[in-house]
């Protein structure tokens, strides 16, 4: 249905065209891969419009693969999750842009030719946020200091979000493919530095913050 509107929303734009469509990450992942084999005489794809939660394989993950493989082809996330959660943390792993499913179709299009022209399309929210990180915690006067759970690296948050949702450590080691030992070593270094005991309060945490 998500898809379905967003294609509805560009048949407005007569310079952009739908190269195809994924519904979860390795699909993402093999389409692009395909349509840039040498020789490929699929579409060409110059933007890739990525929502952040997707089934098997998550946004981030894929935009990661996708930074590592084709550096240059742009990445433009999609969520429905508050700016703050996850807007910095993909703009650092290599987006070209970062827009809300909240947005209307004139800034969708206008964030999708900002990309491809090589372009960062960031919103006056998302830039205020990248502010707050650069500046150091000590001269931040009357600043709130950033949040405990911005320490974690991707895959950590990753982690966090699932432990704060109720998911077992074998449960998240299938979803997402790691081993229990190395979710558990994960789930450590978490509560290491939110500074809570156990995953009651991970997830009283959560609701603390908003996640």
């Amino acid at each position: 249905i998500v898809r379905q509107g967003i294609k509805q929303m560009l048949c407005d734009a007569s310079d952009i065209a739908l190269a195809g469509e994924a519904d979860c990450g390795p699909e993402a992942l093999r389409q692009v891969r395909a349509a840039r084999a040498p020789g490929s005489t699929l579409p060409a794809i110059d933007v890739v419009l990525m929502d952040i939660a997707m089934p098997q394989r998550d946004g981030l993950d894929v935009l990661r693969q996708l930074r590592s493989e084709f550096p240059k082809l742009p990445v433009l996330m999609l969520s429905t999750y508050p700016d703050r959660q996850y807007a910095v943390r993909s703009l650092k792993l290599g987006a070209a842009g970062y827009l809300n499913k909240s947005a209307d179709s004139e800034q969708l299009i206008d964030a999708i030719r900002r990309v491809a022209l090589g372009k960062l399309f960031i919103t006056p929210g998302v830039a205020e946020l990248m502010a707050e990180q650069l500046v150091p915690a000590g001269s931040r006067s009357g600043t709130p200091e950033a949040p405990l759970h911005e320490r974690l690296s991707h895959r950590e948050y990753q982690v966090f979000r699932l432990l704060a949702a109720g998911r077992s450590v074998g449960e998240i080691a299938e979803q997402l493919v790691l081993s229990s030992n190395t979710v558990s070593t994960y789930r450590a270094r978490i509560l290491e530095k939110t500074g809570v005991r156990n995953d009651v309060e991970l997830a009283l945490y959560a609701v603390r913050e908003g996640l």
